[in-house]
């Protein structure tokens, strides 16, 4: 990495902690470009040229999550299916530790008011690690050779981003989104899966619905 280059990830990580850090003071999103850049040190122009909106910023907090790829390499040794719930389930495990935190991002990320939504959300660094948790089933087996891999990551996405949604608008608790994504996870991926690979998602599946189960009969209790 050149040192231009090196300077421009070192802004951005600046910008990245100081909307963390105003995000957690405030308890809001409701905060400016302005307040951002000041408090990252930098000049107004460059969270713009940087991310483009605040709501970019957001999503790069969300992603932004402490040790989670040093957390996540340690499961390679498992299977790419595997891997995949592995993955969903260490990020929302962060979510569990600090929900109000990650409520409040996920709101601000969620805002309908702005255009460019699936652009923001979908960010190349978040397609490019799924990208590659489902090619490497592709080349394992695990999936049918016929299936459309950009069209299986984007469905994936689709029960994530719904689950998000819910959980926004007070459909769900907090201890109901790993159950709730899992089981879309596990139904969309046991109908790209194999022969072989069908009974381990199924278990997960059934795994998954029996606690999606029990949340109901507690909230209807």
């Amino acid at each position: 990495m050149s040192k231009r280059e090196e300077a421009k990830a070192e802004r951005r990580r600046r910008i990245v902690a100081a909307a963390r850090e105003l995000i957690r003071e405030t308890g809001d999103t409701g905060l400016s470009m302005r307040a951002i850049a000041a408090r990252a040190e930098v000049s107004l122009t460059t969270p713009y040229n940087l991310f483009g909106s605040k709501r970019a910023i957001v999503v790069a907090v969300l992603e932004d999550v402490r040790e989670f790829h040093e957390r996540f390499s340690s499961l390679h040794q498992v299977g790419a299916i595997d891997r995949i719930f592995h993955a969903m389930s260490l990020s929302l495990g962060y979510y569990a530790e600090d929900p109000e935190f990650y409520r409040t991002l996920w709101t601000e990320a969620l805002d309908l008011s702005g255009k460019e939504i699936r652009a923001d959300l979908i960010t190349p660094q978040r397609y490019a690690f799924w990208w590659a948790l489902i090619t490497e089933a592709s080349r394992e087996g695990a999936l049918l050779p016929a299936i459309d891999l950009d069209l299986l990551l984007r469905n994936l996405d689709l029960v994530f981003g719904s689950v998000m949604l819910t959980w926004v608008l007070g459909g769900i608790e907090v201890e109901g989104l790993e159950p709730a994504v899992g089981f879309g996870y596990a139904l969309a991926l046991r109908g790209a899966a194999t022969a072989e690979s069908q009974p381990r998602i199924e278990k997960r599946m059934m795994d998954y619905q029996k606690q999606l189960v029990k949340l109901r009969k507690k909230a209807g209790a």
